[in-house]
């Protein structure tokens, strides 16, 4: 048997919709199936975590570890972005400053939380261990270093690093001509 699930097995499970190509680890832990949108050639690797209101472009990968908190207000995630092991992504949190209680067991009255939306724009990069906050816009072909923080919107081209993430030098955009290769290629197999 395949550490991945089948084809057969993906569309069986309920997905809102579910590319070709798509590999997702059995050890991958989904919650809110229905609300998980999938596009081609996407992978997600042992021990992931995708819970609420997701949609992932082609050529995605999340890595091990790495955990999507969307809730309600979701994640999205355009092309050929990446999300690096151990990361861990929310749409929703909890307010630490002490005006309201916290955590999913507590009735909502007496919580504050925040929802907001996080977008990964295309060619988007987050390195291991990178936390990213509710209502952040990673913009196309922004890139974080290992264990950045990421709690406001990032320039495009731009790469960053630390707690908080800093901007740090421009990003290549040679990649670009990758990208349009790797496209023909996929256009003439077709």
């Amino acid at each position: 048997m395949s550490s991945f699930y089948s084809e057969i097995e993906l569309r069986e499970m309920g997905f809102k919709y579910i590319g070709k190509n798509v590999k997702i680890s059995r050890k991958t832990s989904i919650y809110g199936v229905s609300n998980i949108s999938i596009d081609d050639n996407t992978r997600i690797d042992d021990f992931a975590l995708l819970s609420g209101h997701i949609k992932m472009g082609k050529h995605v990968h999340i890595a091990a570890y790495a955990a999507l908190f969307a809730g309600e207000a979701g994640i999205e995630i355009e092309d050929f972005c990446g999300i690096s092991a151990r990361c861990i992504v929310y749409a929703a949190s909890d307010d630490y400053s002490g005006q309201a209680l916290t955590n999913p067991t507590i009735p909502d009255y007496y919580r504050k939380v925040t929802n907001e939306t996080v977008v990964f724009r295309k060619h988007a990069l987050i390195g291991a261990g990178c936390t990213v906050l509710p209502g952040v816009i990673i913009d196309e072909g922004a890139s974080f270093g290992a264990m950045s923080l990421i709690v406001k919107n990032a320039k495009p081209w731009t790469m960053y690093v630390g707690v908080p993430a800093k901007e740090l030098r421009p990003r290549d955009k040679k990649l670009l001509q990758l990208e349009y290769r790797l496209l023909e290629e996929e256009k003439n197999e077709q």
